[in-house]
């Protein structure tokens, strides 16, 4: 069996540039990485030994293929510089036009370039159209890529397959981007498409949906819509992304176990989109209020078992189920960070089905 050792030691450059490679994120936090192992800092802290972690015996062979090839190409230096948000840009619209042409291969769509609500968009349809019940819904995908990046192919990954295999249309948001436009410039966004879509949607069948930044923003975006007393959506679903600040294990063991330091404590807050957050804004991180929580539509939450988000996205499913909401949780042992953007993986197309199933489930239930 091959094992995967815990790194405790590395060149600060070389570990960023490992993580940035390795995980192919959408929503990296390459900032966040710890360059140094953690100290021992208080009683409650387990210093970690160095030692091999296998692979999960879980996953499928075409995903443990795909994590040795990611090991691969990080250990050859490849990966954006995670300093340079044009070089980051750069790398990443390659990585998501790779990404975008195999999930076309297996999931046909139609696909439009449009505005609504003033903001550009991608309108995604099954290649046959959007049939019976499905011609009276719609899915909002907002894309992952760390506020900073997505934009394009990066979100017509996380749509066309969805598009395809739900039977329903998807509109996929290019919110616009930080730096150049940080919180809550997205949330505005996503609030005007919101909009306009109720003119044509009953709000019980519109579902909304986001991996990674786009699963943050979903939940923010969410709050946005409670917060100013519009219709609520159906149903929602957060990937690999949460209404909250990440910590927990996950931030370090989730971390460890894809080879990579674990994540510096502030948890996200100094993302470029959210350093015009305030810490207490329900909108930005609306985990923390119970009162809104308790409004939230029916939640699916979906990541990979080596995610370092999963700590905080279990927690906010918690929070829900606490509030009275229904909300499920599903984890795929051995995979990584917004592991689905890879189509041909077994785990993704499983991904896809139960996404298909949940949103299926909830939007227009009232209405029946």
């Amino acid at each position: 069996m091959r094992t995967i050792p815990l790194i405790r030691h590395a060149r600060p450059v070389a570990m960023r540039r490992l993580a940035a490679g390795l995980l192919a994120l959408p929503f990296p936090l390459l900032a966040m990485a710890q360059e140094t192992p953690v100290a021992v800092a208080s009683p409650e802290t387990v210093a970690l030994p160095a030692t091999p972690l296998p692979y999960s015996d879980f996953a499928s062979p075409e995903a443990r293929a795909q994590f040795e090839r990611m090991l691969a190409e990080t250990r050859e230096g490849k990966g954006p510089n995670p300093a340079d948000v044009a070089d980051q840009r750069r790398f990443y619209q390659r990585y998501n036009d790779d990404r975008l042409a195999e999930a076309e291969r297996r999931y046909p769509a139609k696909v439009e370039a449009t505005r609504i609500g003033g903001v550009p968009v991608h309108v995604v349809d099954p290649q046959a159209g959007a049939q019976g019940a499905n011609a009276r819904r719609v899915l909002i995908n907002l894309h992952g890529g760390a506020f900073m990046w997505g934009s394009g192919s990066g979100a017509l990954v996380e749509a066309v397959p969805i598009a395809a295999v739900s039977g329903i249309r998807v509109v996929t948001v290019d919110y616009r981007l930080a730096p150049e436009h940080p919180y809550p410039a997205a949330v505005d966004d996503v609030e005007a498409v919101y909009r306009e879509l109720l003119k044509q949607y009953p709000a019980g069948n519109i579902g909304i949906y986001g991996c990674s930044a786009g699963g943050m923003l979903t939940a923010q975006a969410t709050a946005r819509i409670l917060e100013r007393d519009l219709p609520r959506p159906g149903a929602v679903g957060n990937f690999c992304g949460t209404g909250l600040l990440f910590g927990g294990d996950s931030a370090t063991l989730g971390q460890l176990a894809v080879g990579v330091p674990p994540l510096q404590s502030d948890g996200g807050a100094s993302l470029p989109y959210l350093r015009t957050a305030k810490a207490d804004d329900p909108v930005a991180y609306p985990g923390q209020s119970p009162e809104l929580l308790a409004k939230f539509p029916p939640t699916l939450f979906l990541a990979g078992g080596r995610d370092f988000a999963v700590s905080a996205l279990s927690t906010m499913q918690r929070r829900l189920l606490a509030a009275g909401v229904e909300a499920d949780l599903v984890l795929f042992d051995g995979l990584w960070h917004a592991f689905f953007v890879y189509p041909d993986l077994p785990e993704s197309q499983e991904a896809y089905r139960v996404i298909a199933r949940f949103f299926d489930r909830h939007l227009g239930r009232e209405s029946r």
